[in-house]
């Protein structure tokens, strides 16, 4: 065990962990969020996709140790219930939920694929999901999702 500094959403946790951990472990287990999922463990489905320094990254296959002391931002840091991030925002008003599994991998992927390409089309964007894999084919509903909070993809 190590004494790892992480910071996550904007708050900072001391954690006493192996640093080889899986920082999916360390999110889910010891800070409790929900937002990424285990989907495949091995960085192939993306559905544990969180933000580190700006770029989407898999956090099943990330360890612990490699994530110290950099901003990481996972789908609770977007937005809260009571005040949606707007990408969130676009995910329910189009329903693109269904099992749930990707989403958060969708969202957290697109956001900040979009934060760097802003401009991007929407060939741009499909291919920059398509290491997602969503097993429900909500692919279509996520791509109206990302055009309305894109305001509209060229």
């Amino acid at each position: 065990m190590s004494a790892i500094t992480l910071k996550v959403n904007g708050r900072i946790y001391d954690l006493d962990v192996d640093p080889e951990t899986p920082l999916l472990y360390v999110l889910t287990d010891d800070l409790a969020l929900r937002g990424p999922k285990f989907g495949c463990g091995l960085g192939q489905c993306g559905a544990c996709a969180v933000i580190i320094e700006g770029e989407a990254i898999r956090s099943c296959i990330t360890p612990v140790s490699t994530a110290a002391g950099f901003q990481i931002t996972t789908l609770e840091g977007l937005g809260s219930p009571e005040n949606l991030h707007p990408i969130q925002k676009a995910f329910i008003d189009q329903q693109v939920f269904q099992c749930g599994t990707c989403s958060s991998g969708i969202i957290m992927t697109a956001k900040a694929f979009l934060d760097q390409n802003p401009r991007a089309t929407k060939g741009e964007i499909e291919q920059a999901l398509d290491s997602v894999i969503c097993r429900c084919f909500v692919q279509y509903r996520a791509m109206n999702a990302i055009s309305q909070y894109q305001g509209g993809i060229a």
